[in-house]
């Protein structure tokens, strides 16, 4: 019989098990950091309803939706219903969301702040970097008829404690209002409210594509704009802050406008001096005035973190507040704010990068194996390491010593003891540190207390 190729699609990230620990840790980081500013877990179904999932999307969405094929079960007339099929995979976490708050809202307290952290699945074309399964890592605060813009300013705190505890490098949260941009706008007498999203959406790629890009587009047959119109609007979007008292400078210095843009103006302020508050330091966040954020439910503040030193990665992380994200599900007004981590692709660039380590197991230690007949000694010390919280695996079958260095050595693990004859013999077991290269030995009643000092240490350095 012939052997079916083992292969994946294109599209998901598959990764070894040092890859996937990595990976880990750095799902640990944003869960906990999400918790610590107080947001609840919740999960929602991969699969949901096609008319529920799709509300509130355009064709271009629904181009790139997973539909879930039917089982094979038939209608009354003994035939497959036909049309659009009546469940698909969810593509974001958004607009379950939207569907979960709608659903349970007697059931749930407001604010309601919750964090989700679940894999979506879109039909992007195979190509490097874009995936089709991949995790997303969000956070909103859901109010009830209104939804002060304070917790706009917190989550750019949630922001700057995830991406300090990763510890991938200097980065900044990049900051604007979209109130303030279409208030601007109107003010040059771009009043539709079509023509502004659309203008919206291509300044929103000027830092991917370039002023002249920008300008070429917004002069060009499809907006047809003045050009003296179109030079006002690239020096707006072009504005940047370099402390905070450089961005509320630089927001009085746009003069006088109407009331959207007077209201994204104080709103922002209020957000930044919010955000010192915060604890976040100035050098982490800015303003740039050419945020837009492409979704059309973004309504106010818009955020989009990158790192510094690694600009071609793009944005990191990025959300912002909507007014009624829900309307489609429910009567009631359900404002909010909130954020997401595409963490699959940003792994991917981060490792791509350089800039994650992959050497570390979850193991700490591995027992090695030099006398069959002390495997029931070996299997005591293991226990013992256990009890103590220490991660420890045991070579249950014997051979060369070097062998199962090197075993530990592929497997990530740092930590090796040795506990032969001579060993035994003197009370004493030998610690090997791969990473350092070096061992020493220790009295078998100080293992515990010595190798937690060696771990402790360990951590400390990365």
């Amino acid at each position: 019989m012939a052997l079916t190729p083992a292969r994946t699609m294109p599209g998901v990230l598959e990764l070894l098990p040092l890859d996937q620990i990595a990976f880990q840790r750095m799902l640990d980081v944003i869960r906990r950091n999400y918790e610590r500013f107080g947001f609840l877990a919740i999960e929602t179904p991969v699969i949901e309803f096609s008319d529920v999932l799709l509300t509130k999307t355009g064709g271009e969405t629904e181009r790139q939706v997973y539909f879930v094929q039917s089982t094979g079960a038939l209608n009354a007339a003994g035939k497959v219903d036909e049309g659009m099929p009546e469940l698909a995979l969810r593509f974001d976490l958004t607009v379950p969301l939207a569907r979960y708050v709608a659903e349970h809202e007697r059931d749930l307290s407001f604010p309601f702040r919750r964090y989700q952290m679940q894999k979506v699945y879109r039909g992007e074309r195979a190509q490097r970097g874009r995936f089709r399964e991949f995790y997303q890592c969000d956070i909103d605060v859901i109010g009830k008829d209104a939804l002060s813009v304070r917790y706009d300013a917190e989550i750019p705190a949630v922001i700057h404690s995830v991406f300090r505890e990763l510890d991938i490098g200097p980065f900044t949260i990049h900051m604007n209002n979209r109130k303030l941009m279409r208030g601007y706008f109107e003010s040059l007498g771009v009043l539709d409210a079509e023509q502004q999203m659309l203008v919206l959406r291509e300044v929103d790629k000027l830092d991917k594509r370039g002023a002249d890009y920008v300008r070429d587009t917004l002069t060009g047959a499809a907006f047809g704009l003045d050009a003296e119109v179109t030079a006002k609007i690239l020096a707006f979007v072009q504005v940047r802050s370099t402390s905070l008292q450089d961005a509320l400078d630089k927001l009085d210095a746009l003069g006088p406008g109407p009331e959207a843009m007077e209201q994204g103006r104080a709103e922002l302020k209020e957000v930044l001096n919010l955000i010192h508050a915060f604890g976040v330091p100035e050098s982490a966040y800015a303003l740039n005035l050419s945020i837009a954020r492409g979704l059309d439910y973004y309504t106010g503040t818009v955020y989009e973190t990158t790192l510094n030193d690694h600009p071609q990665i793009g944005s990191i992380c990025s959300g912002g507040r909507y007014e009624n994200l829900a309307g489609q599900y429910t009567k009631s007004h359900l404002p909010g704010v909130g954020i997401s981590i595409g963490l699959t692709r940003l792994y991917w660039q981060l490792r791509d990068a350089g800039l994650i380590d992959t050497a570390k197991s979850t193991v700490d230690v591995l027992v090695t194996q030099m006398d069959e007949a002390q495997l029931p000694a070996y299997l005591a010390l293991a226990g013992e390491l256990r009890g103590a919280g220490i991660a420890t695996e045991v070579v249950l079958e014997g051979g060369k010593l070097g062998k199962q260095f090197k075993y530990a050595d592929r497997a990530g693990i740092r930590f090796v003891i040795v506990l032969g004859e001579d060993e035994i013999a003197k009370g004493v077991v030998t610690v090997k540190d791969l990473r350092r290269e070096d061992q020493f030995e220790v009295a078998r009643s100080e293992l515990i207390k010595t190798l937690r000092v060696e771990l402790e240490q360990a951590a400390a350095m990365g």
